[in-house]
């Protein structure tokens, strides 16, 4: 063999040598690529929903009991008002005037307006000569008939020193069956205080409420209708 064909021939070998081994690089390759990478994706997933099943049953009972904090918390001040409602309604005090000492003309027994609590006290200052007064009373006797034993009426003589026994021929003569009484000169002082000297004028046919719970109404003057009498009484009682 001439030495040139036999380096030709080494020279063939290696080339395909060289043709067989260079496709192994690619393969390797295209296996590494198609090789799933590591699903560490799911992990997280798994873990979080873990964790939000874990904290789920923290979170609901916080809310629970503000729940219960907030029921228990409007029970209180339920409480706390229909307390202080009592308290304010207790806490109504009497005047003076209504408890001075009063004679009841037809018994001859001694009260006080103040011994009405609870009731509704319809009071009229007259005097027996007053024919306004007789008027005005003979309304109150048409409403009175009209309306419960939860109401009191009071006629109070401003004659201090009217007896007991005109007092009740005059109530007798007209019908009146409810209490008179003549007002001592220091419940009319307290009177006239407390409403100026127009209660002490009888023709200007004065009169007042005290309603249940003591409190007075204002001084209301002139001639009422039974109508309009048993709306103030009405009024007053609520």
């Amino acid at each position: 063999m001439q030495p040139i064909q036999y380096i030709s021939g080494l020279l063939l070998g290696a080339f395909l040598l060289s043709a067989c081994a260079a496709p192994a690089t690619p393969a390797t390759t295209a296996m590494t690529d198609k090789t799933p990478p590591t699903p560490t994706v799911v992990m997280p997933e798994k873990a979080a929903a873990s964790e939000q099943s874990a904290v789920a049953p923290e979170s609901t009972a916080p809310m629970t009991a503000t729940i219960a904090m907030t029921t228990s918390t409007d029970a209180g001040d339920d409480g706390d008002m229909a307390d202080a409602t009592q308290s304010e309604q207790a806490a109504v005090t009497r005047p003076a005037w209504q408890q001075i000492a009063l004679i009841d003309a037809r018994t001859g027994s001694t009260f006080t307006l103040a011994d009405f609590a609870g009731k509704t006290v319809f009071v009229e200052p007259f005097a027996t000569w007053c024919s306004n007064c007789r008027q005005q009373l003979g309304n109150v006797q048409v409403a009175k008939a009209a309306l419960g034993e939860d109401v009191v009426f009071v006629a109070l003589s401003v004659e201090p020193n009217i007896g007991a026994d005109i007092l009740v021929r005059y109530a007798d003569d007209a019908g009146f069956d409810w209490t008179f009484a003549a007002m001592p000169p220091e419940l009319l002082q307290a009177l006239a205080a407390e409403y100026g000297q127009t209660v002490a004028n009888p023709p200007a046919t004065p009169h007042f409420l005290i309603r249940p719970d003591g409190s007075a109404t204002d001084l209301v003057t002139g001639i009422d209708s039974p109508e309009v009498i048993k709306a103030q009484i009405e009024a007053a009682r609520s």
